[in-house]
This record gives C-alpha cells, sequence and structure tokens, in this order.
C-alpha cells in the first residue's frame, strides 16, 4: 500500500483515480478564470523575455542557462504543474537556486517585479492574475528564506516577508 493510500484508507487504484481527479479540478478552476496553458505559455514567454533584459537578473540567467528554448519548455512545464497541478515538472528548483552564489533579496523582488509586469501585460482577469502572483510569491518567497536560512540560520526564517505582493 503506497503512502497516500494508507493515509486515506484508500486502494492504490482508488488513491490514483482520487489524484487525478483533484488535478482535474485544479486546471478546471485554473482555467475558467483563464489560467490555461496558452495564458501560461505567453506568461513564460514574456516574464523570460523581460529577465534576458534586465540589468540586476540577465547576467546571472546569461551565467546559467546556455540554451533558451529547453529552459522556456521546462519553465512552462513547472508553471503548468503549480497552477494545474498537472504533475508533469520533475525538478528541484530549491537546489538549483542554493546553488547560485549571491543571490539575495533584492534579486527575489526584482524577479516578482518583472513577474508581475509580465503578468499584468497578460491581461488576464483580475483572479488570474491574484492566483499566478499569489503562487509567484509564495516561490520567490520559499527560495529565498531558504537561500538566507542556509547562510544565517533561523534568523533568515521570514527573509521574504517584505517582498512585493502583486
Amino acid at each position: 500500500m503506497n503512502r497516500d493510500a494508507f493515509h486515506t484508507g484508500r486502494t492504490g487504484a482508488e488513491a490514483h483515480a482520487y489524484a487525478q481527479q483533484k488535478r482535474a479540478e485544479k486546471r478546471a478552476a485554473a482555467e475558467q478564470i483563464g489560467v490555461d496553458a496558452r495564458f501560461i505559455d505567453r506568461l513564460v514567454e514574456d516574464f523570460y523575455a523581460k529577465i534576458r533584459d534586465d540589468a540586476l537578473l540577465g547576467p546571472i540567467f546569461a551565467r546559467h542557462i546556455a540554451d533558451w528554448p529547453p529552459h522556456l519548455s521546462r519553465m512552462k512545464a513547472f508553471w503548468r504543474s503549480v497552477l494545474h497541478n498537472s504533475g508533469e515538472f520533475s525538478g528541484n528548483p530549491m537546489l538549483k537556486h542554493l546553488a547560485i552564489p549571491g543571490l539575495e533579496f533584492r534579486h527575489f523582488a526584482r524577479w516578482l517585479d518583472l513577474f508581475y509586469e509580465a503578468l499584468r501585460d497578460a491581461d488576464g482577469q483580475s483572479a488570474a492574475t491574484e492566483l499566478v502572483g499569489t503562487r509567484a510569491r509564495m516561490i520567490a518567497d520559499s527560495l529565498l528564506t531558504a537561500i538566507t536560512m542556509r547562510r544565517d540560520g533561523l534568523a533568515g526564517r521570514r527573509a521574504g516577508k517584505d517582498l512585493p505582493h502583486a
């Protein structure tokens, strides 16, 4: 019996069917407010175009990403996983970001500013802006907090509290 089945009392097949149902519900809810695959694709493309042109973040990304099309494809899968619970992304963004020396609050604040700008440019519904913006901020907060706690210990546990909101 797998862990999910054990905790819910469902068989493996029932747990899988339940997970699939919940994924479909999450995707349908996101799509109902305009956050469909096309929206995510456009947002990711526009956002990373802004990143590449940015004086602060562009050089950091240029040092770590040699081939943009695969990275963009991976980021689209990441955001579909976050917003649709698609389960298609595998990887560990935390480890990737922990490995980049010198990341600090100003980098994550700028990342969010550019993300929110791309989100506004996407001209989605206000509910879409709230959903996607909230998730982006949670991700930035989580990454910044982990990086800061690794460097400063528990003193860094609220590192992202002052990050901008959408």
